[in-house]
């Protein structure tokens, strides 16, 4: 994961009032330097040469109102149109930014909470852990690649964080899974996180096994296991 942080003017009023929200970030094409703005053909937004223009969702982690500073933590693949811009960036780099949009309302009722993820997660597991009420229990699971791919989360008093490295030879999100699954009880409140796939097999789960209500579960597919990502 690699952490990058957008600053300029153009920022200001920009403003987080929920946890997990999402901004698009555009990027410049490949093999170009400057932001080519696309046109929405009410199916995608395309570059006047007809590509779909390079627009990525990401969790912002923080933003600084009196630095206007934005800052974004993106998982680094071997090969993607974010991960290759993002390894490559240079100060004074040019991108273009909008939202926020999408968030979480958090359940005034629940007072105990199971956060499960991936990497792709980690952000908005962090913004999660800062806006629960310290007096709510919290059980937080992240799948992570390997051991290097921990990061410190913010301080919870009520969090109980645990790291699940993945097998290589499994699939992505089957560590995710297999804890979440194991519980003996749920908390009040379920959020989880990650690989499409492996999100949409915790929904069955908790929807068909558990019988957890709809309004007690929230699950978001971040991203799409073998989808390219050019």
């Amino acid at each position: 994961m690699l952490r990058i942080v957008l600053a300029g003017a153009e920022l200001d009023g920009f403003a987080i009032d929920a946890p997990a929200s999402s901004v698009r970030m555009l990027i410049p094409p490949v093999g170009a330097d400057e932001i080519v703005m696309p046109e929405w053909t009410g199916n995608q937004f395309e570059l006047p040469n007809g590509d779909r223009a390079p627009i990525r969702t990401f969790t912002p982690r923080y933003f600084d109102e009196q630095r206007l500073e934005l800052t974004l933590d993106i998982v680094l693949h071997d090969h993607g149109a974010a991960s290759d811009w993002a390894r490559n960036a240079e100060v004074h780099d040019e991108v273009a930014i909008s939202g926020p949009g999408r968030s979480e309302t958090l359940d005034p009722e629940a007072t105990s909470h199971l956060l499960a993820g991936d990497e792709s997660a980690i952000p908005a597991i962090g913004q999660l852990l800062e806006a629960i009420p310290t007096d709510h229990t919290m059980e937080v699971h992240v799948e992570i690649s390997g051991p290097d791919a921990r990061i410190e989360l913010p301080e919870h008093g009520g969090a109980d964080v645990n790291w699940l490295v993945a097998d290589p030879d499994s699939s992505p999100g089957d560590a995710m899974v297999a804890a979440v699954v194991a519980l003996d009880d749920l908390p009040d409140a379920v959020w989880v996180a990650g690989e499409a796939a492996a999100v949409q097999r915790l929904r069955k789960h908790l929807f068909d096994e558990r019988g957890r209500s709809r309004s007690s579960v929230t699950a978001r597919g971040y991203w799409k296991h073998g989808r390219s990502a050019t």
